[in-house]
């Protein structure tokens, strides 16, 4: 039997691993559309209207009403070396953002066609969603010599619902590789616990709520090089990680993140949506 848009081997891999690798997913007319968008965005944003540093080894202090308000935003995050010890960018902004978030998917007519597509829908209706809800999207820059590292996490720390739901997608825009700060992954990691919770304090701040104390294993993560055009699947609670990007060259990426809305999304989940402009599945757009 074949599930919709799932062959059942890949599914029974899902299932397994945690996580699926699908080689040229995306054309490669449709991923430099979004490389030319992106520019397109980044030419219009301007660098002094904001200085919202993203680094995911300094979560918590990423408490700026700039980055707690994006979630129903496009908003544009710099990389933690982008700035001399005088605050001024050492390069030109194109060359400086770490990433652009969180709602692309719904504000951007590019991304949002890219996003919303009878083949996606039915390769989220595979993985077992009943109400697939697209609540977060990501353009990934991984800048040459200063794209920052991702440190070992589990999609459900970040968009946490009851019980785990959140399927990551990501696609790569640009060849990943061991040099650029490709993807890896602990095959099978998806079947341990829940390990940390982030949330929003009662300060309007931010912080990580741990739940285990189990640490990830660092000899078990294995790299996913990726050509342009894969699709990676990442199961909520895999973790996964990418190494900084000290060559000389970009490893633009898109990612996507979908919850079941028939799932409970506490209230302290750090990102949030105006009522009036909720997130939505694939029937929008």
């Amino acid at each position: 039997m074949t599930t919709p848009g799932l062959s059942t081997d890949q599914r029974t891999r899902y299932d397994r691993d945690g996580f699926l690798v699908i080689e040229d997913f995306a054309e490669p007319a449709a991923c430099d559309a979004l490389m030319a968008r992106a520019a397109e965005l980044v030419e219009t944003f301007d660098p002094d209207a904001s200085r919202s540093v993203f680094s995911s080894v300094r979560q918590d202090q990423n408490s700026d009403a700039y980055f707690l308000s994006s979630g129903d935003r496009i908003r544009f995050f710099f990389e933690e070396d982008a700035f001399d010890g005088a605050g001024r960018l050492k390069q030109p902004k194109t060359l400086s953002l770490n990433k652009i978030g969180h709602a692309l998917h719904d504000l951007d007519p590019v991304f949002r066609a890219f996003s919303r597509t009878p083949r996606l829908a039915a390769l989220v209706a595979g993985l077992g969603l009943r109400d697939p809800v697209l609540l977060q999207s990501m353009y990934i820059f991984k800048q040459p010599h200063i794209g920052g590292e991702v440190v070992g996490h589990q999609d459900a720390t970040y968009l946490y619902t009851e019980p785990t739901s959140v399927v990551g997608l990501w696609f790569a825009l640009q060849d990943a590789a061991l040099d650029n700060g490709c993807l890896w992954v602990i095959p099978g990691g998806h079947r341990g616990p829940l390990r940390k919770r982030f949330v929003r304090t009662p300060e309007s701040g931010l912080r990580h709520v741990d739940l285990d104390p189990t640490p990830f294993p660092d000899d078990a993560y294995v790299p996913l090089e990726a050509r342009k055009g894969t699709l990676v699947v990442l199961h909520g609670l895999l973790p996964h990680r990418s190494g900084p990007n000290r060559s000389d060259r970009s490893r633009h990426a898109y990612s996507l993140h979908l919850v079941d809305g028939t799932c409970a999304y506490p209230a302290d989940n750090w990102l949030r949506r105006d009522p009036a402009f909720p997130a939505r599945g694939f029937g929008i757009g």
